[in-house]
């Protein structure tokens, strides 16, 4: 089988849950022996013609090819135009080769120009799929701002791009419901959760000892609820002192880190070992999101074998439940601070069942070995339907 796998760039030439996403599906994928062509960008200053965070094995199955993201004037609306244009520069980049793809997966916008050729019936070629990360902009916004980007810029082109694609990918959970409620059939949804790699996760759990140690691992984003986290930390300053230290792992500008002794900033770490050795160092991790697909950072942290605070957004309730973690209506600092002065009031004992139990979920239902096998099954099927 030969896929094209079109993607918004991938982990970590480019920073982000659907890059990190994209590098495992491409790595698993080549692993099964489905020969890719790979179609992405580079954002970073390592050098991209390498492909180095892929084995010489793998390689064999991967080709290449980079066609760079426009860059313009940011106007309003400046992104989607951006990425029109980009799907127009990936169309002409492959257009030759559409006979030979078995099947074609586009991330985000990467296949707009391509979906819609298809659907004009300008071009024949096998079935496209669409995959854009959690549908945010159909999720509640952090802010007025989001919610006049999401109803005027993103709605409509994400409504009918979902709509004209052969196949569109769903997480699961909240995610699936949204895709259903545009008018996309089940019978076109694969429906796959994400994962990690087998030799990833931890052996055993880091026993909870006190102060606890809560972890936010992401870019400084709104919608990621980063700034409810602060604001419940300076609510909670004093109280915090002797029972909590909050660990921030990300690119987080310097106007917006906490002056308190008790919080720590690690900056942006693309390491892999040395990112894996500071989140087991944790017991909390904090992911109070307005909208999410299926969070990365949270099958990272319970790889590890930390409980997870999240919101119910997105895909969250596929990975978080009683069991493992704490499940939230919302993302305000004060449901914050309850449930940081909940965990302070929970035996540690207590909290290392549940870390366990967010460790031993990961093995057994999260693990790309699995995954990809379940992934390629599905495709598949719909090639042959």
């Amino acid at each position: 089988m030969k896929i094209a796998l079109i993607t918004d760039g991938i982990w970590p030439y480019v920073m982000g849950g659907m890059q990190k996403h994209s590098f495992y599906l491409c790595k698993y994928f080549a692993q099964n022996k489905v020969y890719i062509d790979l179609i992405h960008f580079n954002q970073s200053q390592l050098n991209i013609s390498k492909l180095d965070v892929f084995t010489d094995e793998e390689k064999k199955y991967i080709n290449s090819i980079i066609v760079d993201f426009p860059k313009l004037n940011k106007l309003p609306g400046h992104y989607l135009k951006a990425s029109y244009l980009h799907s127009k520069l990936i169309f002409e980049e492959i257009k030759n080769n559409l006979p030979s793809y078995d099947f074609i997966y586009t991330k985000g916008f990467t296949g707009w120009y391509l979906i819609e050729q298809k659907k004009l019936g300008k071009i024949k070629c096998c079935k496209i799929g669409v995959k854009f990360h959690g549908y945010e902009m159909f999720q509640k916004p952090p802010n007025f701002k989001i919610k006049l980007q999401q109803i005027f810029l993103l709605r409509k082109p994400v409504k009918k791009l979902s709509l004209n694609a052969d196949v569109v990918f769903s997480y699961g959970g909240k995610i699936t419901t949204i895709i259903k409620q545009l008018g996309v059939t089940e019978n076109k949804i694969i429906e796959l959760p994400s994962g990690v790699e087998d030799e990833s996760t931890e052996f055993a759990i880091h026993v909870t000892k006190k102060p606890i140690q809560f972890l936010y691992l992401g870019r400084y984003e709104r919608r990621k609820g980063i700034e409810e986290i602060n604001k419940a930390i300076n609510l909670l300053d004093k109280e915090l002192t002797s029972y909590a230290h909050f660990n921030f792992i990300g690119n987080i500008p310097d106007d917006k880190k906490l002056k308190l002794k008790h919080v720590n900033y690690f900056g942006e770490i693309r390491d892999k070992v040395i990112l894996k050795n500071l989140i087991k160092q944790n017991d909390v991790l904090l992911c109070p999101s307005y909208s999410e697909g299926m969070p990365n950072v949270i099958l990272e942290a319970m790889a590890n074998g930390l409980t997870v605070v999240a919101t119910d957004v997105g895909a969250t309730n596929v990975l978080v439940n009683n069991e493992n973690g704490f499940l939230l209506n919302d993302s305000s600092e004060q449901t914050l601070i309850k449930v940081i002065q909940q965990i302070f009031r929970t035996n540690t004992l207590e909290l290392d069942i549940k870390k366990q139990s967010s460790l031993n979920l990961i093995k057994n239902n999260f693990t790309w070995n699995k995954l990809a096998k379940d992934l390629i099954v599905k495709i598949q099927h719909q090639i042959n339907t």
